[in-house]
């Protein structure tokens, strides 16, 4: 039998404060019983001597200190997983919401999951069709690789992740691919595009989704990443499965963090956030990969909206530190009708060049997307020079790369949220708008590409 105890010495916010424990331990899941009978879990966050600090998951309101009393379970946090879950919404917490049954499962495992043994990773390198021609043309997803989104405030960042979300798929492969999608912090009606979206296009299947709302509790919002990433490690390392993680929006829960730590009286770091945020964060991206020996793998896509549109902010620089590179969304291309909005110059997936070329997507993958890069970034000058000096001022060439530089926002990167192009389509427009510029000018790209597809 679990001791109760009815020592509570103080309740502030979603702290509260239990004297006189023994034998309890960190992370230790506990119950709270009100004097009305109301119960409301809690779990641990420090044990010093017989003092205990525990976080309520729910409202404190109602909670006295003289009639109240706490149970510790002796177990942490966990979750019980199994293949049911796919097509299924879940709170933060794991719990179903979608009116169906609960969950049977095969196994119960703690949330916080096991750390990867770096000398057991495989390196990823095998690619993931998003159908997203200026990621999957320009910055290649790997499968096993976390490419953040890094998105701004009032930019269509949730219409591409269900974009991708619906579309990615690994080519050439009959292998199971499931989707974990993992909400944070998001409105009713975010949550309700996200069902809905996944319902229309029949991706529902193959997703589990996590769905924490902005006004459920902070310490909500930071299980529920842990709770999609326990799930994922199921399916991908227990079942098999390559499984795509989205997590949306990271600085919900970055500043859930602070609003424990403000709570919790500590020091705060940059910007007023805890200055173990780095490390928090890394728990999280760090659960991506593949493992040695197992089928499965782990793709994570976080998606955050950068405060202030700052990217030197701790939450983008941190996260942009731990995983493998970032999809900038641009407010400039936003504003001219551009979706996805995907500003391609500051983009980088540092894994690009693992997951393409012969016999993964095709031969001309690497030249292309040099060139593609080459010749945008000297229309975009050209277009600026044309701003301040007239169109007069400029070269016929100049004018050609100009020309290329608004072509190329106009059919490579504006593709809508509901069209699915494969990678030889993607690389099929590439070509076409090379094809505006002179052959001299295409100086990345080998002869015998040159031979085979310009002059075609």
């Amino acid at each position: 039998m679990p001791r109760e105890y009815r020592t509570i010495q103080e309740v502030a916010g979603p702290l509260m404060m239990v004297e006189g424990v023994t034998g309890v331990a960190y992370d230790e899941l506990g119950e709270i019983e009100t004097a009305s009978g109301d119960k409301r879990r809690c779990k641990v966050l420090e044990i010093n001597g017989t003092s205990a600090l525990v976080q309520l998951f729910e409202s404190s309101t109602g909670i006295s200190l003289a009639d109240s009393k706490v149970r510790f379970s002796g177990r942490s946090m966990e979750l019980g997983v199994s293949e049911d879950m796919l097509s299924r919404v879940f709170d933060g917490l794991g719990r179903p919401i979608d009116r169906g049954p609960s969950i049977l499962p095969e196994f119960r495992r703690d949330v916080n999951g096991l750390p990867m043994n770096p000398a057991s990773r495989n390196y990823p390198q095998e690619f993931i069709q998003t159908g997203v021609s200026a990621i999957d043309g320009l910055n290649t997803l790997v499968r096993g690789q976390k490419l953040p989104i890094f998105s701004m405030s009032g930019l269509p960042h949730a219409q591409l992740a269900a974009q991708i979300a619906r579309q990615a798929k690994v080519r050439g492969t009959n292998e199971p691919f499931a989707v974990v999608f993992v909400a944070m912090g998001i409105t009713f009606e975010e949550s309700n595009f996200f069902i809905q979206s996944f319902r229309e296009s029949g991706a529902i299947t193959r997703t589990v989704l996590f769905v924490n709302l902005a006004n459920d509790p902070a310490i909500e919002r930071i299980a529920a990443p842990r709770m999609g990433l326990t799930a994922a490690e199921y399916l991908a390392f227990d079942k098999g499965m390559h499984v795509l993680v989205i997590m949306t929006d990271i600085t919900n829960y970055a500043d859930a963090l602070r609003e424990v730590s403000a709570a919790r009286k500590e020091v705060p770091g940059r910007r007023g956030y805890p200055g173990y945020m780095y490390t928090d964060l890394a728990s999280l991206y760090e659960r991506a990969g593949r493992l040695k020996g197992r089928q499965g793998s782990i793709t994570m896509i976080p998606i955050l909206t950068m405060p202030e549109d700052d990217k030197t902010h701790p939450i983008p620089d941190l996260t942009g530190y731990i995983t493998e590179g970032q999809i900038i969304l641009s407010r400039d291309l936003h504003r001219r009708g551009i979706q996805p909005p995907i500003d391609v110059l500051p983009s980088l997936s540092r894994l690009k060049d693992k997951g393409i070329g012969e016999g993964k997507t095709r031969a001309d993958h690497a030249n292309t997307m040099n060139q593609l890069f080459a010749a945008y970034s000297r229309g975009k000058n050209a277009k600026e020079l044309m701003a301040v000096l007239g169109e007069a001022a400029l070269t016929d060439i100049d004018l050609l790369y100009a020309k290329f530089a608004d072509e190329f926002e106009r059919t490579y990167v504006n593709q809508g949220y509901r069209s699915d192009r494969s990678i030889e389509e993607t690389l099929a427009t590439g070509w076409k708008l090379l094809r505006i510029l002179p052959r001299g000018e295409l100086k990345r790209i080998k002869d015998q590409f040159l031979d085979e597809y310009y002059d075609a």
